[in-house]
């Protein structure tokens, strides 16, 4: 996540504000990066980074359909980082 928060900032500052936050999805920790704005699909990552799905965000507002359940089986919500600029 260090990563992302790193990229993050090495652009300028989008509205809605981007923010992270970890969760407990299908008994793992897990982490949702939000979108920026507007027809743009939030991301969740393992604990290694990986992407692991979208969803939600893009034209659907449904993300890419990989965690469709995501919404409902997230628990243990827990804000890591917001941007703070």
């Amino acid at each position: 996540m260090k990563a992302r928060i790193a990229a993050t900032l090495g652009h300028r500052k989008q509205y809605p504000i981007i923010r992270i936050y970890r969760y407990v999805y299908n008994d793992q920790t897990v982490y949702w990066e939000t979108a920026p704005c507007c027809d743009q699909q939030s991301t969740v990552y393992d604990t290694k980074g990986n992407v692991l799905c979208h969803p939600d965000g893009g034209i659907t507002g449904k993300g890419d359909g990989q965690c469709a359940n995501f919404e409902k089986r997230k628990a243990n919500e827990r804000l890591v980082w917001q941007d703070p600029r």
